[in-house]
């Protein structure tokens, strides 16, 4: 079994940044891609960013590209996402992904 728990979320003025962590514990590995979600109020989810396991070769949603920022910390079982410049439109729920498993995520408001 695979525990992944994220935290860092908060309320943030439009602009400001964020940075949301993610643990992995468990039967993880580092060789695992480590994938963030988000999900806003009535939509669906979204596909945010990636970070694979081996050569931390990254990917990243069109509407985030050039703002957030994932890395990994293999000694912590730890994903990051930096997150910048942000706008009222990254308001959700994010969640961390390891294969199948999700945590439960963390709660970004963007609001003046």
């Amino acid at each position: 079994q695979v525990q992944l728990v994220e935290s860092g979320g908060g309320v943030v003025q439009p602009g400001g940044s964020l940075r949301l962590s993610c643990t992995a514990s468990g039967r993880t590995s580092p060789s695992y891609s480590m994938i963030w979600y988000r999900q806003a109020p009535g939509k669906d989810y979204e596909f945010v960013a990636k970070i694979s396991g081996k050569r931390n070769t990254t990917d990243y949603g069109n509407s985030v590209k050039g703002r957030f920022t994932i890395s990994r910390d293999n000694s912590k079982m730890t994903a990051f996402l930096q997150i910048n410049n942000l706008k009222p439109d990254d308001s959700a729920i994010y969640y961390c992904t390891e294969n199948e498993h999700r945590g439960h995520g963390t709660q970004v408001i963007v609001s003046s």
